[in-house]
């Protein structure tokens, strides 16, 4: 029996204002279609406005050149705190007024935090022991696809790209038996926090979730200092950098992050990357005729339909791009999606699916510099074993309904691929 997963919650229901009244040429992802194609959207403001002051606070940045520039910079800060008076400060501030804990992962630190940090983590998610993870990955997408052979259709989300990563991540770290589904819950509720978000009633319920979610979490920590393993939150536990160590609130930091950092982009790595296969037959037909292409399929899976279309920077002195100034203490949104969809980088048919596409790794869905994905190993490694595995297992695998999105502008990702095998 296929499970039933809880349904993402889309931009209204996170409670982001219907901006139907916002000028011409700004960003704008309340524009009828947006959901379903952002990328025509993206674009127009490519070539027309590529380094824009939105009205909402903060700068959007579209093309590939600059996104992968303030990427690499070490001048720009991924810490909200260092955001200048203004409305993204206001959210900011709102935000963080009802959480009782106050975590802090690689993500949102700056070096030299975040250089300890991903030091430490990086003792224990290492090349090596990500591939030692292959055959486990193996069964369980063997797993899934005997349950969707036995049904004969599935929605391929709900089925396969959802529950892997997140079975992937769990077995990674050493769970303990508790409550999946829960915890599944709750890492749901949270990744409302990577979406704009101004409704009240949703931040609260943010700041619930982390806070029984931090308090499960530091119950499994203490579990495992007593029933250490050959597992990755043991791993975490005691990694050790000059002396240094890992405090309980930083491994909870780095466990929330790991699970929804990588459960979400490569559920939409799958998800989208097999929409756009099924899609396009031919793309389909060359990769089940050389499963060596699978490498580098997925690299444009990444490109064509990114997993995660937003990233932010903050400005600490002001800051040049492309002839612009931009003040001290500003919000830079670079736009990952429209980025990895720009003709000066991948040409002329930058919008056409190639799986044999030469530049396809030139995208920026891992980002860049510092905070490089950490865990783009195991994104690939997953990617790589299901969709050879299910591409092999069923030869006449099509469509049996249209695609739908989950309304999401950050992490924009198919809700529904319906198919038949």
């Amino acid at each position: 029996m296929t499970e039933t997963i809880q349904e993402p919650a889309t931009s209204q229901e996170i409670g982001a204002p219907l901006e139907t009244g916002m000028p011409r040429g700004l960003f704008n992802p309340f524009l009828p279609g947006f959901d379903e194609n952002p990328y025509d959207h993206y674009r127009d403001l490519r070539n027309t406005d590529p380094v824009q002051e939105h009205p909402m606070g903060f700068w959007f940045v579209t093309r590939h050149a600059d996104v992968s520039a303030i990427l690499r910079d070490n001048r720009l800060s991924v810490a909200d705190r260092n955001l200048a008076d203004g409305p993204m400060r206001e959210q900011y501030q709102h935000l963080i007024a009802d959480q009782e804990v106050k975590l802090t992962s690689m993500i949102d630190s700056d070096p030299p935090d975040h250089t300890r940090l991903r030091a430490l983590v990086g003792k224990v998610f290492t090349a090596r022991a990500i591939a030692g993870l292959e055959s486990m990955v193996t069964k369980l997408v063997d797993d899934s696809l005997d349950r969707i052979a036995d049904a004969g259709s599935a929605n391929l989300i709900d089925a396969f790209a959802f529950p892997l990563p997140f079975a992937v991540i769990g077995k990674m770290l050493g769970m303990p038996d508790s409550d999946p589904t829960r915890l599944r819950e709750l890492v749901e509720t949270l990744i409302m926090s990577l979406e704009p978000v101004t409704d009240p009633e949703v931040m609260k319920a943010i700041a619930q979730c982390e806070v029984e979610l931090c308090g499960m979490v530091k119950e499994i920590i203490t579990w495992k200092r007593n029933n250490p393993a050959d597992d990755l939150m043991t791993g975490l536990i005691q990694a050790e950098e000059n002396g240094d160590l890992l405090s309980d609130d930083e491994l909870v930091a780095q466990i929330l992050l790991l699970y929804m950092a990588g459960h979400h982009t490569t559920v939409n790595l799958i998800g989208n990357g097999m929409a756009a296969l099924l899609r396009h037959p031919d793309q389909l037909a060359l990769l089940r005729s050389n499963p060596d292409l699978v490498g580098n399929a997925i690299e444009e899976f990444l490109r064509y339909d990114s997993p995660i279309h937003q990233t932010r920077r903050i400005t600490l002195t002001p800051y040049n791009i492309g002839g612009i100034e931009i003040p001290v203490g500003t919000m830079i949104i670079g736009c990952i999606g429209s980025a990895n969809r720009d003709e000066r980088m991948f040409g002329p048919d930058t919008d056409v699916l190639r799986i044999d596409r030469e530049l396809a790794r030139q995208h920026l869905s891992f980002s860049a510099g510092v905070h490089y994905c950490l865990g783009s190993a195991l994104a690939r490694l997953e990617g790589r074993v299901a969709f050879n595995r299910l591409v092999a297992r069923f030869p006449k695998m099509a469509l049996s309904g249209p695609v739908r999105w989950n309304g999401r502008m950050n992490l924009r990702g198919a809700a529904d691929v319906p198919v038949t095998v």
